[in-house]
């Protein structure tokens, strides 16, 4: 179903793929929009339990999309440091491909939240706190469940 890659000798290792997962801050999730162009948007995120979380508002562009396809893929550019003299770039990314849901479950949003909390905001419980108390309301959460998951580095960097 997931197409091997092709220059395997750039591929990276899966404790490599789990470093960039976990320390970096965004990514862009691309999913098909209901007039079946693929849509991608930036976005902040976590990763906990081998699943990808997001906040959203509860309606747009976005969740319209993920209505529509539940299939998605979500990117992160772990380096991107151009060498203009060797006409290259020396990179490593991330791709997960997988299906996106709305969390409907009480426990899992707040779970979600809290691991966003924690991950851009850390060591600061109370305040977090009283964040979530204020506008969980407002709060909607996505989860991609990764069924796949591939990154490439610059051949330079293997």
């Amino acid at each position: 179903m997931f197409r091997k890659m092709r220059r395997f000798k750039q591929e990276l290792q899966q404790d490599e793929i789990e470093r960039i997962l976990r320390d970096n801050t965004s990514g862009v999730l691309a999913v098909i929009d209901t007039d079946g162009y693929p849509y991608s948007v930036p976005l902040s995120y976590v990763y906990s339990n081998g699943k990808i979380y997001f906040h959203s508002a509860k309606s747009g562009h976005k969740i319209d999309a993920i209505k529509n396809c539940k299939k998605a893929t979500f990117c992160i550019i772990d380096k991107d440091d151009v060498q203009p003299e060797k006409y290259t770039t020396f990179y490593k990314s991330v791709i997960a491909f997988g299906n996106v849901e709305i969390v409907e479950d009480s426990a899992e949003t707040l779970y979600a939240i809290k691991e966003l909390g924690e991950k851009y905001y850390p060591n600061h419980d109370k305040e977090l706190q009283a964040e979530i108390e204020k506008f969980k309301s407002a709060f909607l959460i996505i989860r991609l469940d990764i069924e796949h998951v591939t990154g490439k580095q610059a051949i330079e960097l293997v």
